[in-house]
């Protein structure tokens, strides 16, 4: 059984045109279908939907038509709060409440005692950090140390599928490489399903199981992420991939 299963996905948004609004698909009739502990990266130019997919993956947006599953059950039968912990998204600027990295770890945890104090400890080890940090004001910390704080916070609620949105977008290339190495030690060590977002296609092969290309809110092309980086069939993927592809942001 997949984990993730779109059908015929899309999504409508109304735009202001003047002194109208029209109607615009971000996502047309997207399918999709992710396995159990793979990591999927999606790519694409700016504007081709990627961020609306896992948002709506999440239900932080609606689907306008079509269907999302999660091990076989529409999403929409399941209570919000609830899908999202199982189903977690880390934005491409990691978000820190005001306290200390602690605070913001035991944030949203309705029990908080001995055990969850443990597993606050865990999480941090999961992302190489120790308990020095934890008495650390938050926004004192680096954009590298946020974002391994933000998933960190995101571990204490047990996901078993993260949704990374350009997670490493903002940092440098020496904290680019200790993420993606993070994100696969998660991946295999905790067997999380991971929907990877980015524009970086060096970073979707090193990374990625498979990979998903979208341009203008369409999939174009799916398959292992070598094979479809360094061969793609389709003219637009190929145009996308030699940089001759530019979209306005969606």
């Amino acid at each position: 059984m997949c984990k993730i299963e779109l059908k015929k996905v899309t999504r409508k948004r109304a735009v202001k045109e003047g002194n109208n609004l029209k109607e615009m698909e971000v996502l047309k009739g997207v399918d999709l279908s992710v396995q159990p502990e793979e990591i999927c990266t999606i790519l694409g130019p700016s504007g081709s939907g990627k961020s609306t997919l896992l948002r709506l993956i999440n239900r932080l947006e609606e689907v306008s038509s079509g269907s999302i599953r999660l091990d076989g059950i529409d999403i929409k039968e399941l209570e919000v709060l609830n899908l999202r912990k199982k189903v977690s998204l880390v934005f491409q600027v990691p978000v820190m409440f005001d306290g200390n990295v602690q605070e913001n770890l035991l944030f949203g945890l309705k029990v908080r005692d001995e055990k969850s104090e443990k597993e606050m400890m865990k999480c941090l080890n999961l992302v190489g950090l120790d308990s020095n940090f934890l008495k650390r004001d938050s926004q004192e910390l680096s954009i590298g140390e946020r974002q391994r704080v933000s998933l960190a916070r995101t571990l204490m609620h047990k996901p078993e599928v993260l949704l990374l949105d350009e997670p490493t977008s903002a940092l440098d290339p020496t904290a680019t490489l200790q993420i993606e190495k993070l994100i696969k030690d998660l991946n295999q060590e905790l067997k999380l399903t991971i929907l990877f977002v980015t524009h970086n296609l060096s970073q979707a092969q090193r990374l990625g199981h498979r990979c998903v290309i979208l341009i203008d809110g369409e999939k174009v092309e799916e398959g292992d992420s070598q094979i479809v980086l360094q061969n793609p069939d389709n003219p637009l993927s190929q145009k996308f991939i030699r940089g001759e592809l530019v979209k306005e942001e969606k």
